[in-house]
């Protein structure tokens, strides 16, 4: 096998929700797919066309993603399994949400084939995946990670460097920081920021995007309110006082029956599944709708000035 041969096996470690969506999104696409656990599993129901394996004896897949519970040092000793077991045929990808990328490839004695795959939830929905790079990542493992995504139907959103929290996670916080400080000041209620980012945000930026819509509306206009606005938000860097309450409290949301809603009498798994179908249906209505939009030579729409 040569290093521009596409990617045809995959392995997922780890069977949890997240692992087992993944799995699920390359089964579906025709990759030979195997979810790995140390040991099996009673009652473990896994996607159709997706293989248990407890052990690295047989043949190297040509990628493993890596979806263990996030503790750094359980994580770069996994890494190090792999490698004595497959060597440098295998491409090694972490889902971490927030672990340093730079330290477990430190550890490694192919870092080049080592970056970062940052699947959002539910994996078995989103179509988007953030591709990490490391200091020593080929472009090579780039190139046969992105073709195998498309491939699998997910596009990816490619980062340069790691930065703590990625792309996704960092502008939505920097979003809900501003929220939980406007909730928490009594300034607006839970419910219409989340009115807001439904019928606000949603809308506009799905089918403009964040910054796009900033071109169509006008950047004279849009940097005048920078200058009128980003002194006055809330730039402090300390999570916000409302949320370490509702740490004291346990109110953790649907798992507890309470976070900023109450949820008490609600099943969870009901709750997930119906915002799985939802999100089915608006993602093959964007994809119509964005693609109707690409094949019209007028503007895609007009966005309101700030």
């Amino acid at each position: 096998m040569t290093t521009s041969t596409p990617i045809a096996t995959v392995m997922v470690a780890g069977s949890g929700v997240m692992g087992l969506g993944i799995a699920e999104v390359f089964a579906k696409a025709g990759f030979e797919t195997t979810v790995y656990r140390h040991r099996p599993k009673d009652g473990l129901k896994l996607p159709e066309g997706v293989k248990l394996v407890t052990s690295f004896d047989g043949k190297a897949p040509d990628i493993v993603i890596e979806s263990i519970p996030e503790v750094l040092d359980l994580k770069i000793e996994f890494f190090q399994k792999l490698e004595a077991a497959f060597g440098e045929r295998t491409i090694i990808a972490s889902n971490t949400s927030g672990l340093p990328l730079e330290d477990m490839a430190a550890k490694l004695k192919h870092p080049n084939r080592f970056l970062g795959m940052h699947y959002f939830m539910p994996a078995e929905v989103s179509p988007l995946v953030e591709v990490i790079r490391v200091a020593k990542t080929d472009d090579t493992t780039v190139d046969r990670v992105v073709a195998a995504l498309a491939k699998a139907g997910r596009e990816s959103l490619i980062l340069t460097r790691p930065v703590v929290g990625f792309l996704w996670n960092r502008l939505q916080h920097a979003i809900l920081h501003e929220a939980y400080h406007l909730i928490e000041t009594g300034v607006v209620s839970t419910e219409d920021v989340d009115k807001v980012a439904k019928k606000l945000f949603g809308p506009r930026f799905c089918i403009s995007g964040l910054v796009e819509s900033k071109d169509i509306g006008g950047l004279e206009t849009h940097i005048r309110a920078q200058h009128a606005i980003v002194p006055h938000l809330h730039l402090d860097r300390k999570p916000c006082a409302i949320l370490e309450r509702k740490r004291e409290r346990k109110e953790f949301g649907i798992s507890t029956g309470k976070g900023f809603y109450d949820w008490s009498g609600r099943s969870a798994r009901d709750i997930s599944d119906s915002a799985k179908r939802r999100l089915r249906k608006l993602n093959a209505f964007l994809d119509t709708e964005l693609n109707r939009g690409e094949a019209n030579t007028g503007p895609v729409g007009m966005v309101p000035p700030d």
